[in-house]
């Protein structure tokens, strides 16, 4: 499993990949595999502030509805369009093409809360 070591992580599986005061978010690969086959996204929070650890949006698979959850307080920016027509990126390609949102970042010393690769690896068993 693949752990990018620049990003930060949150305990309820979403990732954030840090730009200055602006981030892409995502869930992470042991995330989307445990939920299998992911068939739609939905973000109903684009242009809205949501604070850590507050639901954003929902990620809908085969089997199940898992909630998205912020990991830092941000205003939504933007969600990943390419999503809408391609959920399945998530699931190959959950760093990458599969990003979700991008946010602007009202409070970074949220950061300081969230895991590093090592610890999220750690927290996950793998």
């Amino acid at each position: 499993m693949n752990f990018p070591a620049e990003l930060k992580y949150t305990k309820d599986h979403e990732w954030i990949r840090v730009e200055g005061d602006e981030a892409t978010i995502g869930i992470t690969e042991f995330a989307q595999r445990e939920l299998g086959d992911i068939v739609f996204i939905e973000v109903p929070t684009v242009g809205e502030e949501v604070a850590a650890n507050e639901v954003f949006g929902t990620v809908e698979a085969v089997k199940t509805v898992s909630d998205l959850y912020m990991p830092v307080t941000a205003t939504v920016s933007s969600m990943n369009d390419e999503l809408d027509g391609s959920p399945e990126l998530v699931n190959s390609d959950p760093y990458g093409g599969g990003w979700i949102i991008k946010v602007k970042i009202s409070n970074t010393a949220d950061l300081e809360s969230l895991l590093s690769a090592e610890a999220y690896q750690e927290l996950v068993g793998a």
